[in-house]
């Protein structure tokens, strides 16, 4: 692996960012007045031809005058902006995390200073996972590490969300580990993230300062997913790190499809169906690929390569095996204190319905172990980034024993075999 290199132009990039999408609004409106232009025009016929003819020269005239004085202004803006790394700092990692999670994929392809790398971060910077630099990082390193990773539109700083203690401070103080913050683009496909994380910790595990007996996954939200493909992808490749994950944990992640994603995807077709609402169409269409995945869940590359990922219907994705060995947690959340509540059941957490948080659904399931698992009622989706009972919870599925863990393997094991219609019996 390379070492981590941040370019200092982040705010440079901003400021043409900025512009470019102003330009690209102006030329949406376009769009929607040529549409409207037409339909107008339609109707009358050839007689209207010398007066359709001038306005939309003229019209195209002036929107694209419009267009490319943005992005001169963008580039001047960025000739005057001194150099400067933004990513780093509370507010400007907030907005880059924003960035990456709605263009992302975009910004990885142009090589943008804004794309995210995935990488370990201390204090908002990247960590070399060399053993030099992760011994300076983590000077009192322990065998154990638990590993957050964020969701879609957030940076690391986004478990700090409620005050307090970040989970990994409080774990590192009653358990012992070493809690390690990890830092992505959320706007690439899960099924990419999933293998630079797998990557990414073959080499830290490599390189610890200490041996590392054991290794936790805990993701909020997406980053759920992101673990499930990493461990997916490390089993199949022969990785080492994944041989020593102990817990997967899950906190709100949309593992059967997140109903706002499949929402925008919806009005983006029927938008874009009709000339005059097209260009908005088209807006809800540039959604990341990492937005596109979460409309299933979707882990692994064969649920998007070679696809139109704007269909109407999209294929069923491949469902992925839980690793073997390892005890899969999950925290599914309500807006009301009753699962069962209509209101509940309609919202879920606001953005992540609890069937899909639980893994379980009308036509899809994933073998989660109910007592595995958690439902926190009166909670929206940020809570769970740090909430009192889902620390409570965490720490004591973290604290089990390994030998009530391998229990626990071989009766899980044992329920993955039976045959589908006994598993929808229990």
């Amino acid at each position: 692996m390379t070492r981590l290199e941040r370019p200092p132009d982040e705010l440079r990039a901003l400021g043409r960012l900025a512009f470019a999408e102003l330009a690209d609004a102006v030329g949406g409106i376009g769009g929607v007045h040529r549409a409207i232009s037409g339909r107008v025009f339609g109707p009358i016929g050839p007689g209207a031809a010398a007066a359709r003819a001038g306005h939309d020269a003229i019209a195209t005239g002036v929107y694209a005058g419009l267009c490319g004085a943005m992005r001169l202004a963008g580039a001047g803006v960025a000739r005057v902006t001194p150099p400067r790394e933004v990513s780093t700092t509370p507010r400007g990692g907030l907005v880059v995390g924003v960035l990456n999670g709605l263009r992302g994929d975009v910004l990885e392809a142009e090589g943008s200073p804004l794309h995210q790398p995935m990488a370990v971060r201390v204090r908002g910077r990247p960590v070399d996972p060399t053993p030099d630099a992760l011994a300076a990082a983590f000077p009192v390193a322990r065998p154990r590490l638990v590993v957050f990773l964020h969701g879609l539109m957030e940076t690391e700083r986004a478990w700090r969300i409620g005050g307090g203690a970040t989970y990994g401070v409080r774990l590192e103080r009653d358990l012992g580990v070493t809690a390690v913050d990890v830092r992505y683009n959320s706007g690439r496909h899960i099924s990419e993230n999933g293998r630079s994380l797998a990557e990414l910790l073959e080499a830290v595990c490599a390189a610890w300062p200490v041996e590392a007996s054991e290794v936790a996954l805990v993701g909020h939200s997406m980053g759920g997913l992101v673990a499930r493909s990493a461990c997916h992808v490390a089993s199949e490749d022969g990785m080492a790190w994944v041989k020593r994950v102990r817990h997967v944990v899950s906190l709100g992640s949309p593992h059967m499809g997140a109903p706002l994603a499949q929402a925008v995807h919806y009005a983006g077709c029927a938008l874009h169906a009709v000339p005059e609402t097209r260009p908005f169409g088209n807006f809800l269409r540039r959604g990341s690929a990492g937005i596109r995945d979460l409309r299933q869940g979707s882990l692994v590359d064969e649920d998007w390569m070679g696809l139109d990922p704007h269909a109407l219907r999209a294929a069923a994705c491949r469902e992925v095996p839980l690793l073997e060995g390892a005890t899969h947690c999950f925290v599914a959340a309500t807006v009301t204190r009753d699962a069962r509540h209509p209101v509940g059941r309609l919202l879920g957490d606001a953005l992540v319905l609890q069937p899909s948080a639980s893994g379980r659904s009308r036509t899809r399931r994933i073998p989660f172990r109910a007592e595995d698992g958690m439902h926190l009622g009166g909670a929206h989706h940020l809570a769970l980034l740090n909430h009192p009972a889902v620390y409570e919870r965490l720490n004591g599925w973290l604290a089990t024993p390994l030998d009530g863990l391998r229990g626990r393997r071989r009766e899980s094991s044992e329920r993955a075999a039976r045959p589908q219609h006994m598993m929808a019996e229990n």
